[in-house]
């Protein structure tokens, strides 16, 4: 995944910990978030976008494989790959690695679907959105399964 687009860097700090000594998974699916929203932006579906035209994404699945820990001081890297683009959804994966050693530390494989907000359901993705979403389709989506 060393091509696939960063979406996310940042650090464990001391708060993400739990009593256990290592980074609690509330922050694991935070961080993944925050990747999820900057791989949206960069593929053009940004929060001008979203308010204006009353849209929105929601995550109708995701499931979170946790491979190493965290601890406080470690930074970690997150990019992003399409593993599928239907009419109105888009299935899509992220790495987290840790900077330091570049050991994966979890993955997270994501379904969300676009939305009309005022109408309350699903709606096509935009085709600007989904011809950039194809171009970062990943070569073996199979692998991710």
């Amino acid at each position: 995944m060393s091509e696939a687009p960063i979406t996310y860097r940042g650090t464990v700090y001391p708060w993400h910990c739990d009593h256990m000594g290592h980074m609690n998974v509330m922050w694991y699916v935070g961080k993944f978030d925050e990747a999820t929203w900057q791989f949206f932006a960069g593929l053009g579906m940004t929060p001008s976008f979203l308010r204006d035209s009353h849209r929105g994404m929601a995550a109708v699945e995701q499931r979170i494989h946790y491979k190493r820990e965290l601890h406080a001081g470690d930074t970690v890297t997150i990019r992003t790959e399409v593993l599928e683009v239907r009419e109105k959804a888009i299935r899509f994966v992220h790495e987290m690695r840790r900077d330091e050693g570049g050991e994966v530390a979890a993955v997270t494989l994501l379904t969300g679907v676009h939305l009309d907000t005022i109408a309350r359901k699903s709606v096509p993705l935009p085709d600007a959105f989904k011809a950039r979403a194809l171009a970062l389709a990943c070569a073996d989506p199979s692998r991710w399964d």
